[in-house]
C-alpha cells in the first residue's frame, strides 16, 4: 500500500487533514469553552440531581471530549496521500478511479481514501471498503468483482488519475 503504513496510520488528502484540523481547532477553541459555560450556568442553578440542563451538559460534554480525544488520535498518525503522483495509471490511494458498472452506461468517479475521510456521497471511498480494495492495484481495463447485498457486482476500469 504505502512505504510509510503502519498498523495507527490514518491516510488522508490534504484537504481531509485540514478539515479535521479545523474540526479539532473548532471543538477545543470555541465549543469547549461554550459547554464549559453552559456548565457554569447550569451548576448556579442548584441541585444538580434534578437539573436537565446540567445532565445535558455533561452528556454532550462527554460526546465534545470524545470527539476531541478521536481527532488528536487520527491527526497525529497521519499519513497525507499524494494525489497527483500517477504510479504509471495504478490506482492506490488518492487515486481518482472512474468505473463503469457491467450493464449501466453510467460512469461514477470515485477518489479512494482513507477510513477517516471515506464519505461515499461525496464520491470518497475508504480503501477498506470493498469496492476500495478490489480497486487498490487496478489499471484501466481491469474488471473488479463485489460482493454486494443485491448479489456481485462487476465494475470495469475506465480511467485512474
Amino acid at each position: 500500500m504505502d512505504s510509510q503504513a503502519g498498523p495507527n496510520k490514518t491516510f488522508l488528502t490534504a484537504e481531509g487533514a485540514r478539515k479535521l484540523q479545523e474540526e479539532l481547532d473548532l471543538l477545543r477553541n470555541v465549543k469547549r469553552p461554550e459547554l464549559a459555560e453552559r456548565l457554569r450556568f447550569a451548576i448556579k442553578q442548584g441541585d444538580l440531581s434534578e437539573n436537565a440542563d446540567y445532565a445535558a451538559a455533561k452528556e454532550e460534554q462527554s460526546f465534545l471530549e470524545g470527539r476531541i480525544l478521536e481527532l488528536e488520535r487520527v491527526l497525529r498518525d497521519i499519513v497525507i496521500l499524494d494525489e497527483t503522483a500517477s504510479k504509471q495509471g495504478v490506482a492506490r490511494l488518492g487515486s481518482r478511479v472512474t468505473v463503469v458498472e457491467q450493464g449501466f452506461p453510467d460512469r461514477e468517479t470515485f477518489q479512494l481514501v482513507g477510513r477517516a475521510e471515506a464519505d461515499p456521497a461525496q464520491g470518497k471511498i475508504s480503501n477498506e471498503s470493498p469496492l476500495g480494495q478490489k480497486l487498490i492495484g487496478k489499471r484501466v481495463g481491469d474488471a473488479v468483482r463485489v460482493a454486494a447485498p443485491g448479489g456481485e457486482t462487476i465494475f470495469k476500469v475506465v480511467a485512474v488519475e
